[in-house]
């Protein structure tokens, strides 16, 4: 009688777990995500976010990087399609451009979460989780007036394909436009990269004898523009304002005079928020179409609440 009795037990947990090894296991989700580049620390910084909050799930991020290329971008998407992940992270590295992959997502009923770098076709993603990128040119423009009045030739480097750095660069333009003696003498593309910057503000310098202000749309571009500047002997007294808030311009404005001011972002949260977006989103809850994270102007002045050594 016992032994029929363990032989009942055994048989209903076999079935139990047979069950649950059919029906009930709950599936590994896999995502993928591709950035501008993984060379930059922002991404990595922004990855790590995302990876961070995937892998205490229990779950799996591939992450692609397109070295700064639209078409092996748009590939990577692609490839994440066919491999049928579960959804998407991108920040585009061409705000219009990437369409046809993000219509290819659409397709396919695969959820797009947008970080970083907002696109064009918001119809095609779930959601865009991004600093205020806006707020950020506005915060380096204030600043810069408090600095040096409401007459200066300024600079500016941009990245008009990056949606992201065209907010900065339009917060910044916007507060300028208010005071008709500071003047834009030279607004050129480096694509957001160090050496572009450094070739780009060397060629700004011969044809500009009078600079007084270099707003650049990020970090590295703000480095290539110092390099130039201290080659020919021209940084000092010009103040030159970066994105990001990466560790090398902390430690760049701790250490001394060269970079005024960085509009930090937090990368990392970023990721995390997308992350989180990205489970609502396939456990069919609602999600903002636009989440906004803050950026906060990091100088001499408040340099020592921060990091230096890592993005925040």
């Amino acid at each position: 009688m016992l032994s029929k009795k363990l032989f009942v037990v055994l048989l209903v947990i076999v079935l139990v777990f047979s069950c649950l090894t059919v029906y009930g296991a709950p599936k590994q989700k896999v995502f993928g995500a591709t950035f501008h580049n993984l060379n930059n620390p922002f991404f990595v910084a922004l990855n790590d976010g995302i990876k961070k909050v995937v892998e205490s799930k229990g779950d799996k991020l591939i992450s692609f990087d397109p070295q700064q290329d639209l078409s092996r971008q748009i590939s990577g998407i692609e490839d994440f399609v066919s491999q049928k992940v579960d959804a998407i992270f991108v920040a585009a590295l061409d705000w219009k451009g990437i369409k046809p992959a993000l219509e290819t997502a659409k397709k396919a009923k695969i959820p797009v979460i947008i970080v970083d770098a907002p696109v064009f076709d918001v119809n095609l993603v779930a959601t865009t989780v991004a600093s205020d990128n806006w707020n950020a040119g506005v915060l380096c423009a204030q600043d810069m007036i408090k600095r040096i009045g409401t007459k200066a030739n300024i600079v500016i480097l941009a990245h008009p394909t990056a949606k992201s750095a065209i907010d900065r660069t339009e917060g910044f333009k916007a507060e300028i436009k208010k005071y008709a003696g500071l003047k834009v003498v030279a607004e050129q593309s480096s694509n957001g990269q160090l050496d572009q910057a450094m070739t780009v503000m060397e060629d700004i310098i011969q044809a500009q004898p009078k600079i007084d202000v270099v707003m650049a749309l990020n970090d590295p571009t703000a480095m290539g523009a110092i390099a130039a500047l201290e080659s020919a002997n021209r940084l000092k007294g010009i103040l030159v304002y970066g994105v990001d808030g990466s560790p090398d311009a902390k430690k760049m404005i701790k250490e001394g005079n060269k970079l005024t001011a960085t509009a930090s972002q937090f990368p990392s949260k970023i990721g995390s928020m997308g992350a989180d977006a990205a489970y609502q989103i396939l456990n069919g809850k609602k999600v903002a179409k636009n989440i906004k994270v803050p950026v906060e102007l990091i100088d001499k002045s408040n340099i020592s609440k921060h990091k230096v050594d890592q993005f925040e």
